[in-house]
């Protein structure tokens, strides 16, 4: 935004959520719980994969690192909403709303980049299993991650700097709980038709390529087991690719709910709901996912249990 601008607006007022008054305390309660649960048991995750040898695989390096983009993703929007309903005061400065864009994007950008990496991890495990080990070497799942940081925050960057050029001066109330990009371009007394743009060509290169990464690649996963029909090969393939494609279920469903069915435009209140799906129910369902569906898991926090309660 323009210097002439900004004193014209100095902050955003959020409507927050669908809730009556009388309501407020029982959901603080819950949304309290969801976050402190998706801290805690991303944070277990990390622990558990740092502290067991055996989980120092691909696949629980990019888990580790998206346990942390969980956090991170999380952290940006349930604080700021906790708050606000706790205090009845629903403001949020123009400064601090521009920071949750940029933060909120650049941590969606990197969930979906590491679950492609995942997929990739995946195909190779069961499609080329004789390779696996020097294909998925240390320094590729590394290079994997440095470019999903970077891709991420060029991304960022650029609808945050194209946001901050908007003139914001006929309503400054987003009908959301966070600032929502896509709410931000509504309010915006500009022309908005380079931001809508960009959106849609890094829309592509961010979610929907992606998207179609992983679709190819558990079709190949298919494919694969389908060549060689067996309860042991399906079962065996189900508990390496189960969990994450459960979680590729949760955030892509709901992304595809938003932006892909006008149904749920229609209604800021859809809107806000599916929101919390993904802002802070999938971050949060993502540990139970992989800890009750995977047995390293299971196995590493049960001997980490057996440590604390046999050590002397």
């Amino acid at each position: 935004m323009r210097r002439d601008n900004q004193s014209s607006l100095s902050e955003f007022l959020l409507l927050g959520l669908p809730i009556r008054p009388e309501q407020q305390d029982m959901f603080f309660a819950l949304f309290l719980g969801m976050y402190l649960t998706t801290v805690l048991g991303n944070l277990l995750i990390i622990l558990l994969i740092r502290l067991d040898s055996r989980l120092h695989t691909p696949m629980y390096f990019f888990l580790s690192h998206l346990a942390l983009t969980d956090i991170s993703f999380s952290s940006v929007i349930a604080p700021k909403m906790l708050m606000n309903m706790q205090t009845q005061n629903q403001s949020i400065s123009y400064a601090g709303c521009i920071s949750q864009v940029y933060f909120y994007i650049f941590f969606a950008d990197i969930d979906s980049f590491l679950l492609t990496s995942m997929a990739y991890d995946r195909y190779m495990a069961v499609c080329h299993p004789l390779h696996y080990t020097t294909i998925m070497s240390q320094s590729l799942c590394f290079w994997l991650v440095i470019v999903s940081w970077v891709l991420s925050f060029g991304n960022a960057l650029l609808h945050t700097l194209l946001l901050a050029h908007l003139s914001f001066l006929r309503n400054n109330t987003i009908p959301h709980f966070f600032c929502d990009l896509s709410a931000l371009l509504k309010l915006s007394s500009s022309d908005t038709s380079t931001n809508k743009l960009a959106i849609l060509i890094v829309g592509v290169m961010v979610i929907t390529l992606p998207f179609i990464c992983i679709l190819v690649s558990y079709g190949c996963i298919g494919s694969t087991i389908l060549r060689v029909p067996s309860t042991k090969g399906i079962c065996k393939a189900l508990s390496t690719c189960g969990s994450h494609l459960s979680v590729v279920s949760l955030y892509y469903g709901a992304i595809i709910g938003l932006y892909f069915f006008p149904s749920f435009r229609n209604s800021n209140d859809k809107d806000v709901i599916v929101a919390i799906l993904y802002t802070v129910v999938t971050p949060m369902l993502n540990p139970f996912i992989y800890s009750l569906r995977n047995r390293d898991m299971k196995g590493a926090l049960g001997n980490i249990l057996k440590r604390r309660t046999f050590s002397p």
